[in-house]
């Protein structure tokens, strides 16, 4: 299916109408590529996939995946955060194992994040300040680490990293995985970044598909 213009930076053409517009344009381009495409896509989803990707605009999943709609499930929020207390993520996890059967949960972050960044700060921004708390925890974990990269942008980069590896650990320690791979259901935990300034995405190995590696302390019966 056609991708559509992939200049980004002036967005003055951007107005309530024109998303409208755009609408039309995707049905008659969708139609025109498969007369049957809406009629398959209400039959039902069965994507093998859930990405948990930072609500950042510019890391669209289905774009910078090449895939297209009923391919992945996704769920975004402010740096891809992974917390236990999070009952609308559960919700999207516990839907997209139980129900969906996914086979690959990714959690993706992207270099140059600024909830990261604002994380890795003392300065007070609001409400969010609540919700950057978790990547403070990271920080504070790997502290010993960070402390050593005398580069900001490379210490930036790896706080981004350590968010997303971070978030495979928390996915990994909730009943909803869990239970799934103690039904021996296929189930296969990922971390990746994206780099928005040259538009690939680095798998940062640290995929999980059991609890063998797991801290006993968070295993469950």
């Amino acid at each position: 299916m056609a991708q559509g213009n992939l200049a980004i930076h002036d967005t003055s053409h951007i107005t309530y109408e024109s998303l409208l517009e755009g609408n039309q344009k995707f049905i008659e381009e969708a139609l025109q590529e498969d007369p049957q495409f809406f009629e398959k896509l209400a039959n039902g989803q069965k994507p093998p996939v859930l990405w948990i990707g930072c609500a950042d605009s510019r890391v669209p999943a289905d774009r910078i995946t090449r895939t297209n709609p009923g391919e992945i499930f996704v769920h975004r929020n402010i740096a891809n955060v992974v917390v236990h207390t999070d009952l609308n993520l559960l919700s999207v996890l516990d839907y997209a194992v139980n129900v969906l059967k996914v086979k690959h949960v990714i959690v993706v972050g992207h270099y140059g994040c600024g909830g990261v960044q604002a994380a890795m700060g003392n300065k007070q921004f609001g409400l969010i300040d609540n919700w950057l708390r978790t990547i403070k925890d990271v920080y504070q974990k790997h502290l010993a680490e960070l402390e050593t990269i005398t580069d900001e942008k490379q210490k930036f980069n790896r706080m981004v990293e350590l968010n997303v590896i971070e978030g495979v650990n928390n996915l990994c320690k909730t009943t909803i995985v869990q239970g799934a791979w103690a039904n021996g259901q296929e189930l296969n935990i990922h971390g990746w970044v994206y780099a928005l300034d040259t538009g690939k995405i680095t798998d940062l190995k640290v995929d999980a598909s059991d609890s063998n590696k797991m801290g006993s302390v968070y295993k469950f019966e």
